[in-house]
């Protein structure tokens, strides 16, 4: 005779509350699944962007879980009086977030996870205040948590001196300083914008001119071509990717299918430096020192020098617009034992249906599965798709747990 499961906690645990913890967590509870959804609510994205940022995705592929009804952006603008207008502000996608969170996932236990560890029946999730829960499966929602990328060259340089664009709410303090922001994506581009706007007198340091997406930004130039015209008429809903691909990029499940190497170059390609051409308006006053590479950086009374190839430039502070670069290591939430046994490829989870990683029952969404199933896990509109399937397989494969329980 088969001796009874252990009893558990939940049948599925789900490590983040951002839009893709919110989403999964929504769809979940929805389909009669025991959950417990665990973290903050829209904490990276009260915490780790800056107040008066805009998003980048287009207001009909910015939602959560949800792309009509109730629930659907749409719904909440009409519910605050809030026109559909984008780029849409950052305050306003953290309310909607609550929104979502408040009417879906209402008892959403606020603990941070600090340990994932295996357990007979499934996994001991460690809590920051010392208590456990266990569930029988786990998703991880991190998101972009601990993932910044940080060139080598600023290795062990004071925060007061160097510090990545995730670190900061707000730029109020930067007013009066002088401030090299290094990158050229959305991120980089769009710090830039709101430091300068804070009072910062501000240089952007890239390796490479801006790519400036999007049409309208090149409507007054007489130097557009069809393509540009058609890669705003168009481009798929998520406008993720260049036209033709971002079609591609839209269908994760048949993305999943490729082979790592094509999958690989369809994310290079989709996920490339660019940045939102609404702000291009807004760079007058900041001086643009593309096709500089940036040699040695060093500490000189209170200041940072930069030192590029041909000379060098001091400033009050350098601040990363970098990017992120997955490593699940990094998340710092798995036993030894747990991450040894996932399989990774570049420091991303392998991904099989489901999400689900080498460890069954434990489950990966949102940034952490761009490897295995494309650029549209970057964003918001990957939340609809990763929810339905990640559902779709617990409760495919869920048939036991309620005769375990009783």
């Amino acid at each position: 005779m088969t001796a009874p499961m252990p009893r558990t906690d939940c049948e599925v645990a789900v490590i983040g509350a951002g839009p893709f913890g919110l989403a999964v967590a929504c769809a979940l509870k929805a389909a009669g699944i025991e959950t417990l959804a665990l973290g903050g609510a829209m904490s990276f994205w009260r915490d780790h962007m800056p107040r008066g940022m805009r998003l980048r995705s287009p207001w009909h592929a910015t939602y959560i879980g949800h792309t009509k009804g109730p629930l659907s952006l749409d719904s909440y603008a009409a519910v605050l009086g809030i026109s559909p207008r984008e780029p849409l502000l950052l305050e306003n996608f953290v309310d909607y977030g609550l929104w979502i969170q408040a009417q879906t996932v209402p008892d959403l236990d606020t603990r941070m996870v600090v340990r994932v560890e295996t357990a007979r029946g499934g996994f001991r999730l460690a809590l920051a205040d010392g208590d456990a829960v266990q569930a029988r499966r786990v998703v991880v929602a991190t998101g972009l948590m601990n993932q910044q990328m940080i060139p080598s060259v600023f290795d062990g340089m004071p925060v007061e001196l160097v510090s990545h664009a995730s670190e900061h709410a707000g730029y109020e303090a930067f007013r009066g300083k002088r401030v090299a922001v290094v990158g050229r994506g959305q991120s980089a581009c769009e710090s830039a914008v709101l430091l300068k706007r804070s009072g910062a007198d501000v240089e952007l340091v890239c390796r490479g001119d801006i790519h400036w997406l999007g049409y309208r930004t090149l409507s007054g130039n007489k130097s557009w071509s069809l393509r540009d015209f058609a890669s705003e008429r168009l481009a798929s809903p998520s406008r993720v990717g260049p036209f033709p691909l971002s079609w591609l990029v839209d269908v994760p499940g048949f993305v999943h299918r490729f082979p790592a190497a094509a999958r690989d170059g369809l994310n290079t390609r989709s996920l490339g430096a660019g940045a939102s051409g609404w702000l291009k308006p807004d760079f007058d006053g900041i001086k643009v020192n593309a096709g500089s590479r940036i040699v040695g950086a060093a500490a000189k009374d209170h200041a940072i020098e930069l030192r590029f190839e041909k000379d060098a430039a001091t400033f009050d502070h350098v601040l990363l617009g970098t990017g992120y670069q997955i490593d699940i290591a990094r998340l710092g939430l798995f036993a030894p034992d747990v991450l040894a046994a996932i399989a990774r490829r570049q420091g991303g989870p392998v991904l099989s249906a489901g999400f689900e990683s080498s460890i069954p029952g434990l489950h990966f969404v949102g940034a952490s599965a761009v490897g295995s199933f494309g650029p549209l896990m970057r964003f918001t509109a990957g939340t609809p798709y990763a929810a339905r399937n990640v559902t779709r397989f617990v409760k495919a494969r869920g048939k036991g747990y309620a005769a375990a329980r009783n």
